[in-house]
């Protein structure tokens, strides 16, 4: 099995994030910096000359190259777990992007979101394009963005395909390719019906964060980078479990994020969850944990037809009040500290073992 050299990468990037070692932040902004290279080439050589005047290239970089490459990191650190470092298998890795960028289009036309990455969203963007008249603007954008996330989804998996790596190598890998798929939908309809004024149990919101976001960000990309290189059994089985603990974790701090993160740092509007009702975890914790009054007043609140600032600024205090953001936190605390005993215990060589630890404090990290 192979070692993950840290100390290669001799890039200055400058002073590594608190509590990361120094050897991982090089290695790991060379490899997302690496990344974003692989998908801007990818993305010059298929570039549909005729989208550019509606500006697809700009919205193509925004969402599938102006990320943090987390799913594609996994994916490489999955392949890295079985061999030695390979700009085909990185190639590979940078697929998932695309992947992610359709999954982002999608889902930011279904909920109508103003603002993705700190910029306007696709839709948004697209309908401004738009030349017919000013009613129609709107539904072109939603029309036009959802049409860029299907070429995205073509995209991920031509660049999967052409990325170098043998078919035997992907012959591995398409099964979980396609079942990782299927979920990501699944729990996307799923989502659809999840509003917190429906009262869902908190096993029933984490049930579909996990398949929506969890596995996807981490379970499985990680699975596929080591079916592709070939992984035995207890590396797949190690992988699945730290997967399945770290998506958990990502998810609930993204909850977290998606009520009390700041808007410039989170790329979103600051009411976007609670304006859309969504049942994250943080509320649904909330409702099952806080006094009776205190629930009352947030389950009157939540039904609202619209919450302005001063609604969504009390559901914040009430949601505060419960007690339901230090549950949430200790959940993530205990997801990531198994996850890594998990790995101590496991059949993972130090290095790609050390990656994954720093990938856990990275992903669940309250700036993340």
């Amino acid at each position: 099995m192979s070692t993950v050299a840290f100390d290669s990468a001799r890039v200055p990037f400058g002073s590594p994030a608190p509590g990361l070692d120094a050897g991982f932040e090089h290695w790991h902004r060379a490899t997302r910096s690496r990344v974003r290279d692989e998908l801007t080439e990818f993305l010059r050589r298929v570039r549909v000359d005729e989208l550019r005047a509606a500006g697809v290239d700009e919205v193509l970089a925004q969402y599938a190259v102006g990320g943090k490459c987390l799913r594609s990191t996994f994916m490489y650190l999955g392949w890295l777990c079985v061999r030695d470092p390979d700009p085909v298998a990185l190639r590979a890795a940078a697929s998932l992007e695309l992947l992610h960028a359709f999954a982002l289009l999608q889902d930011d036309v279904m909920d109508d979101a103003v603002l993705r990455r700190g910029a306007d969203a696709a839709h948004v963007r697209l309908s401004a394009w738009h030349q017919g008249r000013p009613e129609a603007a709107a539904g072109f954008g939603a029309s036009a963005a959802t049409l860029v996330g299907d070429m995205c989804l073509v995209w991920a998996e031509q660049m999967l395909r052409e990325s170098g790596v043998g078919d035997h190598a992907l012959s591995r890998l398409w099964p979980r390719y396609d079942a990782m798929r299927i979920e990501l939908a699944v729990g996307q309809f799923a989502d659809l019906a999840n509003d917190a004024r429906e009262s869902p149990a908190l096993t029933t919101v984490l049930d579909i964060a996990r398949a929506k976001s969890g596995n996807y960000t981490v379970r499985r990309p990680l699975e596929l980078g080591a079916a592709l290189a070939g992984g035995t059994e207890p590396i797949l089985g190690t992988l699945g479990h730290y997967g399945t603990l770290i998506g958990e974790a990502f998810q609930l701090r993204d909850d977290l994020l998606g009520i009390f993160g700041a808007a410039g740092r989170t790329g979103k509007t600051e009411d976007s969850d609670l304006g859309q009702r969504k049942a994250t975890s943080v509320v649904v914790a909330a409702l099952e944990m806080a006094e009776s009054a205190v629930r009352e007043e947030l389950s009157s609140l939540l039904a609202r037809p619209d919450l302005d600032v001063d609604a969504i600024a009390r559901c914040r205090a009430l949601i505060e009040i419960s007690g339901a953001p230090g549950h949430i936190e200790a959940m993530i605390a205990d997801r990531v500290a198994d996850a890594r005993l998990a790995l101590r215990d496991s059949v993972l060589d130090d290095g790609p073992r050390l990656a994954l630890e720093h990938m856990a404090s990275l992903c669940t990290a309250r700036n993340v």
